[in-house]
């Protein structure tokens, strides 16, 4: 199985960071051992801001190509989304909206699981319900979706893994749902 998965974000230091690469950690140790995973930086996919005259000028850029490719070989994607002002991070929504020039359907029927992770009580609730209520029209198979918040009080960075025992299992059980 082959999987792509990334933080919705080009924050360095994100938590959601953190808990993309914790999920894949799961995944691996409990589940497919010998799962095919790549877990991308959205920094490797900066990209001038989308604008329709600049499609028109020049195209859609390569990285947006190669973005969507990825997508396109994966058997599932995990995404864990930074939620900035209630919404998407603009780093995403860059990528995401040239990517959607090439198919609408960015993701292409793959089966999905949406997490997002914030410093606050609500787990970027908000920007989670963005995702997972446009994920049809956009392709997603969506299997599941989680947010964690506070992400400091649920999570151990120095361990790198849930403090929390009902979220941890939580991330199983969405992990399950997303390989089945």
């Amino acid at each position: 199985m082959k999987i792509l998965a990334f933080a919705a974000t080009n924050h360095k230091n994100s938590i959601n960071k953190q808990l993309v690469t914790h999920a894949i950690e799961v995944l691996k140790t409990d589940l497919v051992e010998d799962a095919d995973v790549e877990i991308i930086d959205l920094n490797d996919y900066e990209m001038p801001i989308f604008s329709p005259e600049r499609e028109t000028e020049g195209g859609v850029p390569d990285l947006a190509h190669k973005f969507f490719d990825k997508i396109g070989v994966a058997d599932a994607v995990i995404i864990s989304f930074a939620e900035y002002n209630g919404n998407y991070t603009v780093a995403y929504k860059n990528i995401f909206d040239w990517a959607s020039r090439i198919q609408m359907k960015v993701f292409q029927d793959k089966k999905v699981m949406h997490m997002s992770g914030s410093i606050g009580p609500g787990g970027g609730a908000n920007v989670l319900r963005v995702a997972n209520d446009s994920a049809p029209f956009f392709g997603s198979d969506l299997k599941a979706s989680f947010s964690v918040g506070p992400f400091s009080e649920k999570f151990d960075s120095k361990k790198g893994a849930f403090a929390d025992p009902e979220l941890a299992q939580t991330l199983r059980s969405s992990l399950k749902a997303l390989v089945a």
